[in-house]
């Protein structure tokens, strides 16, 4: 016996879970199998967690109620045990024309059980079949129009992949329509976007809109979405994933290759992943990455398949999940998310780049607003004390959910309190995912990195590479990793950097002696450095025209940087 998929919806929303109230409708001639057969499959899909509509009603009239039809327009699977009397009522023939109707208009997934009957006898209504459809052509004297509504969709569901019972235990029988519904489900479900999607429409217009849709579907195209952590790479791919799924014949989302890659068998765990999403069946079909990569292209070349490789750090990482674009049939999607332009660029199968920015003031606004106050917009009272955190987050979405979340039922004296201390002492859950991107650079990148961001953002480029090569380290190198790693920009000749990750930085270096500054590598906070200088007992008196200048001395601690701030 084999199961096939049924076309999906292509309606549905991407930035919700599900639009189905239920997971599966239960169609069934009660005379028949009330008792027996669609009792235990009830049984086994409701032990199994399936959420199954089931219509226990023993009076039905001559119509099929508004409460019946609403349940077959909400579930997403369909499953009709056809008996031998099942043509005999003309509330399950309705049901069913009203069922392959969803199935045309939403897409909705129908399974046909053939219990004790041959798929033919239903396809061309013999024996019980026939008969029954005698008694309706005389019944319905005055409405064959009806009568032929029900004929054709009796052919079309038995012309659908379905299973036959056959001479086969029931037990059995049922345990394999439970394994079918349930991939199904899973193969079905929609990823959960975010808890306020704000923003997310138009980057998702206009992904579609540059970078697949206007593609040739006779060709395979690899997209790269590319970003400094907690810009909504993922966010905006789960959208994606949910929006255009349905329209291939296999979809797969790797979530956190970066991470799983790191772990112990982790590559040879992806492509596993990768195969049984795609094909079904076991969960381990290869046992290294090198028979896995073989195990893909000859698998996989022939199906048009969506393919998301989410948080990929490595160029390996993608030569062993997605090694060239003929791994795949015609008309596949690979999309790549990822904070590293340099591996998209070197990777020969990335056909377009799509760059995250921050959001916009007033998409900012929304977001923040639902985390902190479940509205689109400020509290009264609140609007200048959000605009203050807005602007401290600069447009992050990680940034606005994160801080907006812990802020949410305090009161205006908590914010302003609680902004102060993060402005000197970061919040660390920002942190953590900000930090990866440093942790992955090499030391010369990492030392320029956290100069920028003590001493040089907004600086004139030329001016930053001489004073960071006059220090030792190599500049041009390092800058262009910085700028590959979406740490820093050009901007205009100027280097640039999100204030969260400048903080970032500057973080990184407080940690290496939280209460001694004189222990750190760097200091730029003016406190900090005449602490240092009171503790060694240095008197330094300047007046020179400037606001600022860049001192670079040698104290009884170790060589410091010091930005320090001096008015005339």
């Amino acid at each position: 016996m084999a199961f096939k998929g049924a076309s999906s919806s292509s309606s549905s929303s991407p930035y919700v879970t599900s639009q189905w109230a239920y997971d599966v409708f239960l169609s069934f001639r009660g005379e028949d199998t009330r008792n027996n057969f669609t009792a235990h499959l009830y049984a086994a899909l409701d032990q199994k967690g399936i959420n199954t509509y089931i219509d226990n009603d023993l009076e039905r009239g001559e119509n099929i109620s508004p409460a019946l039809l609403k349940a077959i327009d909400e579930s997403r699977i369909s499953v009709i045990v056809l008996s031998q009397k099942y043509a005999s009522s003309s509330w399950c023939l309705d049901e069913l024309a009203t069922i392959l109707e969803c199935k045309k208009r939403k897409g909705q997934i129908v399974l046909p059980v053939f219990y004790k009957v041959d798929p033919s006898e239903v396809r061309h209504q013999k024996n019980n079949f026939g008969e029954a459809f005698a008694r309706h052509e005389e019944r319905f004297k005055d409405d064959q129009m009806k009568v032929q509504r029900w004929k054709t969709a009796l052919t079309q569901v038995a012309n659908l992949s379905g299973c036959d019972l056959g001479n086969r235990n029931e037990h059995d029988f049922i345990q394999e329509i439970i394994e079918w519904v349930d991939l199904m489900l899973v193969k079905e479900t929609y990823f959960q976007v975010a808890t306020y999607p704000v923003g997310i429409e138009s980057l998702l217009e206009d992904v579609m809109y540059w970078h697949l849709d206007r593609k040739k579907k006779d060709s395979t195209h690899m997209v790269g979405i590319l970003g400094t952590g907690g810009i909504g790479k993922t966010t905006l791919a789960k959208a994606i994933y949910n929006s255009i799924a349905s329209q291939f014949e296999g979809s797969c989302f790797l979530e956190n290759v970066r991470e799983t890659s790191d772990q112990k068998g982790g590559p040879v765990y992806l492509q596993n992943k990768l195969l049984s999403k795609i094909l079904g069946g076991s969960s381990q079909m290869v046992d290294n990455d090198d028979q896995g990569v073989t195990f893909i292209e000859r698998r996989l070349h022939l199906k048009r398949i969506l393919l998301v490789l989410d948080d990929v750090n490595k160029s390996d990482q993608l030569e062993k999940l997605a090694g060239r674009t003929d791994w795949f049939g015609l008309g596949s999607r690979i999309i790549i998310t990822t904070r590293d332009k340099r591996l998209l660029h070197a990777y020969d199968g990335v056909l377009s780049i799509y760059p995250m920015k921050g959001l916009g003031h007033y998409e900012a606004l929304r977001l923040f607003s639902w985390h902190a106050f479940k509205s689109d917009k400020p509290n009264d009272g609140y609007v200048e004390v959000t605009e203050d955190a807005i602007r401290y987050c600069g447009g992050l979405p990680l940034a606005l959910t994160v801080l907006g979340s812990a802020l949410k039922g305090r009161d205006i004296l908590y914010w302003k309190s609680k902004l102060d201390e993060y402005r000197r002492i970061p919040n660390s859950d920002i942190q953590k995912i900000l930090r990866i991107s440093f942790d992955g650079l090499e030391e010369n990148a990492k030392n320029i990195f956290l100069d920028i961001a003590c001493f040089f953002k907004g600086e004139d480029v030329k001016y930053v590479r001489e004073m960071l090569d006059s220090c030792g380290f190599h500049s041009n190198t390092g800058i262009v990793e910085l700028e590959d790693k979406c740490l820093i920009t050009d901007d205009w000749g100027s280097i640039m950097m999100h204030d969260l990750v400048q903080e970032m930085g500057r973080e990184i270096v407080r940690q290496e002696s939280p209460k001694n500054p004189g222990e750190r590598s760097r200091l730029w906070f003016h406190e900090d450095v005449r602490c240092v200088l009171e503790d060694d007992m240095v008197r330094i008196m300047l007046k020179i025209p400037f606001n600022f200048t860049f001192v670079y001395f040698s104290l009884v601690k170790p060589l410091v940087f010091i930005y320090l701030f001096i008015f005339a």
